[in-house]
């Protein structure tokens, strides 16, 4: 079904609005055709216990049959079967326990959330939500099913987004150090596609433990050395989500990667593998499969500056009561009163107190169609009343100019840069302190 691909390449648009919808939910709607012979007397067996809960044979038997389903059209040979009941079995277990948390903590995703992201997805595709349905049944996967995945996703988003991202804080210090650093500087424009094996080591392992986690990554990387292919030792290796895709990274620009995979990949050539690199969050092996580089460009954008003002639409004023209140302050302003007064006294938006004055705005800093009427206006001229998502404007340019920011970008790229990656490692660390507290019980070798 080529959903699944669809749906990959649309994930980010999704993002945006309602989280990232992982590989693990989308690959439920993929033909439950391998692994159809499982034996019914297992089905319905704990294969573990986290905390209160259970995970059950029948749960990581429709997870395998969707990750089996993907190693066979990637033509890639799947792990022996006790090897992916281990791997499936980890990955239930580190949502299930985020799941958990966010349960203790009031995070939730209501109903309308779920609904809008799941009309988005249809959307993305161009079906209709029947035919989207259908399209899912023809999988074996109902509506329901899957909004439940999705709801999960949602909500795993929003813990990562609480407890992780919004912690996350990156100096004009830092960015400074980034931007000095003429080898980072280059990494701004590189870009690498890659595949990795992660060996994960818990946290409060012991020595003992560590060092088998170690010769477990020393032998996926004597396979690949010995000619194995990479995505077949990754399926069989790697304790990700992404090893089912072979481990496959895609593109990736170098100031989007960890700092150990970015400093590795800058060393190595096109269809070059790490050795085992060590992390607080276990053993590492990369490929680099391309790259590609690009020299640095001057950006020369249209800036306009910009003063409005605001009338809001809410449950307390209504949007006709808010149309013709904000086409009042307009007739005013054209009867001479002061645009910057008229805002003072008038307008509901923080910038209220200036005047109604935002400053140089550059594309992209406002919504669409305040963007747009910001454009089309002609310089000291008030235009509107403009609908937003806000409510109603009265939008005046007051001056316009073409303005090098090349530097700004820089400085913006960097600061992006340095949140993602400190982000990826804050959010691996938090994993691991939320596993460690969980008590976990492995049933898999009763079952």
């Amino acid at each position: 079904m080529k959903l699944v691909s669809s749906f990959i390449r649309k994930k980010l648009c999704i993002a945006q609005s309602y989280g990232v919808i992982s590989l693990v939910a989308v690959s439920a709607l993929v033909p439950l055709a391998a692994f159809a012979q499982s034996r019914v007397q297992l089905v319905d067996r704990v294969v573990a216990v986290v905390n209160d809960e259970v995970i059950t044979r029948f749960e990581l038997n429709n997870q395998k049959r969707a990750i089996l389903s993907q190693l066979q059209r990637q033509g890639v040979k799947p792990p022996a079967e006790s090897e992916l009941d281990s791997q499936v079995l980890e990955r239930f277990i580190n949502e299930r326990v985020q799941l958990q948390h966010a349960k203790e903590n009031g995070i939730r995703a209501d109903d309308e959330t779920v609904t809008a992201a799941l009309q988005n997805i249809a959307q993305q595709n161009k079906m209709s939500m029947q035919q989207f349905s259908e399209a899912l049944k023809k999988d074996g996967l109902s509506v329901e099913q899957f909004r439940d995945e999705l709801k999960n996703e949602i909500i795993l988003n929003r813990v990562r987004d609480r407890e992780v991202d919004s912690r996350v804080i990156v100096t004009d210090g830092e960015i400074d150090a980034y931007l000095a650093t003429s080898k980072l500087q280059g990494a701004l424009q590189a870009e690498y596609q890659l595949a990795h094996i992660l060996v994960l080591v818990p946290e409060q392992a012991t020595p003992d433990q560590v060092e088998t986690r170690k010769k477990r990554a020393e032998e996926a990387l004597k396979q690949v050395k010995a000619g194995t292919a990479f995505s077949q030792v990754a399926a069989l290796f790697s304790d990700t989500n992404d090893a089912a895709q072979g481990g496959a990274l895609g593109w990736r620009k170098a100031d989007r990667l960890p700092t150990i995979y970015a400093e590795a990949a800058g060393k190595l050539p096109v269809g070059g593998t790490s050795e085992v690199l060590r992390s607080a969050n276990g053993f590492h092996i990369l490929r680099v499969l391309d790259k590609k580089t690009g020299e640095s460009e001057k950006s020369v954008v249209e800036q306009n500056k910009v003063r409005h003002i605001l009338v809001r639409v809410n449950e307390l004023v209504g949007e006709n009561e808010a149309r013709t209140k904000i086409e009042r302050l307009k007739e005013r302003i054209a009867s001479g009163a002061k645009f910057e007064d008229i805002a003072k006294l008038n307008s509901e938006d923080t910038s209220a107190a200036r005047g109604g004055e935002l400053g140089w705005v550059s594309p992209g800093d406002t919504v669409a169609e305040f963007e747009a009427a910001t454009k089309a206006a002609k310089p000291n001229s008030v235009v509107g009343p403009v609908r937003t998502q806000f409510g109603f404007h009265l939008i005046e340019v007051t001056e316009r100019r073409n303005q090098d920011v090349t530097a700004e970008k820089s400085r913006q790229a960097a600061r992006s840069a340095l949140r993602e990656r400190k982000s990826d490692e804050a959010y691996q660390a938090w994993l691991r302190e939320v596993r460690d507290r969980a008590t976990i019980e492995l049933k898999l070798a009763d079952s």
